[in-house]
Parts: structure tokens; sequence; C-alpha cells
């Protein structure tokens, strides 16, 4: 377990930071971008569960998704080579993700268009951290792609939180409805 008693430590203050390993890395490098793009999902998700208290079913599966993204922040600075010592995202957390997607979606409406990123102070919070999300997720991929080990099962969960946030936004929406795109409605 972590114990933080100090908040700064000047260590980072010539722009290295160190990986769960202990391993001294640039603050630039793309493994640091992707457990950083984690994060802000992260912080995404505290202002939307700020807005969306009055849905305690939701809040309850986005507070858990809010530690679920530390685990994933820990799996994402710990290379996969230490596999056996790290704390990983497993299977069972994505089945979990799949479920609610199929709950929540289970209720809506069918879509007839595009849903704009708008509608109350929560879809669009969601929607942004979904959009966040998407942005962690292609730095996974790069650093996966760039030859760094990266655990599939990170990936994996990131793809779908994307699809449950999507789905999230859309039940924010129930009362006041969704934005659709219009193509070419201001032409």
């Amino acid at each position: 377990m972590v114990t933080l008693n100090r908040i700064y430590t000047r260590t980072g203050d010539a722009g290295q930071t160190r990986l769960a390993t202990g391993e001294q890395v640039s603050k630039a490098d793309p493994r640091v971008a992707a457990y950083g793009a984690v994060d802000e999902t992260n912080a995404c998700l505290g202002l939307a569960r700020a807005q969306l208290a009055a849905d305690p079913e939701l809040d309850a599966a986005l507070a858990r998704i809010q530690n679920e993204l530390f685990d994933l922040g820990a799996d994402l600075a710990t290379p996969a080579a230490r596999h056996g010592e790290a704390l990983r995202v497993v299977e069972s957390q994505i089945a979990r993700l799949e479920a609610e997607i199929d709950a929540f979606n289970a209720d809506l409406p069918d879509l007839t268009s595009f849903v704009l990123p708008a509608g109350s102070a929560g879809a669009a919070a969601l929607h942004l951290a979904r959009t966040v999300c998407r942005r962690a997720e292609r730095e996974g991929v790069a650093l996966a792609e760039g030859g760094a080990p990266v655990e599939p099962a990170a990936l994996k969960y990131l793809n779908r939180l994307s699809d449950f946030l999507f789905v999230a936004a859309r039940r924010a929406n129930r009362e006041i409805g969704e934005v659709l795109w219009k193509p070419a409605a201001t032409r």
C-alpha cells in the first residue's frame, strides 16, 4: 500500500519521474503519457460524479471505475515484464463494464443519428471523460506499437470504458433528451 506523507519531493524538477519498477524515465515518456491520460480520465469522472449524484446506480459504477482507473494506472506504470509482481487489470473488470453497458443501454431508445457531446452538465462531463479515455487508449496503443510491453487487458479495458461512458452519457440525458447531430444543418 502507498503512504504519502510528503506531497512534493523535488525529484521531478528536472523532468524525470519513476515508474512503479523504480526505473527513472522522462516525464515525456510514452508510458507516462499513457497513465497520465488515464489520470485525466479519472479527474473527468470526478467532475461527472459531482453532477450525477441523483443517479445512485450510475454514481456507484463511476466510483468503482475511478478506483479501477488507479489499478489501470499502476498496470501501465509497470512494464509487462514484471507480470507476477504487478497490479493488473483483469478480464472480470472488463466483463463487468460490458454487463453494465448492456444493462444501461437496454433502457435507452435506438439512436437515429450521432450524439453530440451536450445535454445535461453530467452528460457533458461524461462525454469529456469519454474523449479523454479515447486519448488514453490511443496513448496506450502507441506505447504498445512502439515496442513497450503493455498488458492487452489494459487496452481492452480502456476501449470498453469509452463505450461505457458513451452509454452513461446517454443515460444522463434521459430526462432532457439527447442532442443529435443534424448533418449539413447549417448550410
